[in-house]
């Protein structure tokens, strides 16, 4: 399977009970418009994934990354616009230094309640819901996943963990 290289970063405030993320709001073709993620974006040729992770922190919330978690990985078969496939590597920031950003090209930056995030009172892609418990677990482990898209939609859900 041939797919796009991506991360997606959670940092969480120091006492692990908020975590920075981006509301989609500045460009309305934006097939994320409106919803809350977090940062991230494409890795680029030559880069490993903590270096890309790393310099999408830096680019979209202005910040340094002190420590990453490997929180896991998905696999989203056909989850691009076109129907591309896309295969995240999925990361907890514990740590950073710097003052962040307010927002970027993309959108606006909030620091939200990790409460509300697993709650669903945000909107967001409803398929998040299915992984982010995984991500913010009290005694993590990390996962691998595979969420199957069609349509703009999340077809199932199923990860392992090692």
């Amino acid at each position: 399977m041939q797919a796009v290289l991506a991360t997606l970063g959670y940092i969480l405030s120091p006492d692990r009970r908020r975590v920075l993320m981006i509301r989609r709001d500045a460009r309305p073709d934006d097939i994320h418009y409106g919803y809350y993620n977090g940062l991230g974006g494409k890795l680029e040729p030559g880069e490993d994934v903590a270096a890309g992770m790393r310099r999408e922190i830096h680019e979209e919330a202005g910040i340094e990354c002190s420590a990453l978690e490997l929180a896991g990985t998905i696999s989203w078969p056909g989850f691009g616009r076109d129907g591309s496939n896309w295969f995240g590597f999925l990361f907890r920031v514990p740590s950073w230094t710097g003052t962040p950003l307010t927002g970027n090209d993309e959108g606006s930056l909030h620091w939200v309640p990790v409460a509300d995030v697993l709650a669903g009172n945000l909107p967001m892609w409803e398929s998040d819901r299915h992984f982010l418990p995984l991500v913010f677990a009290d005694h993590p482990t990390v996962f691998h996943g595979v969420m199957p898209f069609a349509g703009g939609r999340a077809l199932s859900w199923s990860y392992s963990t090692l």
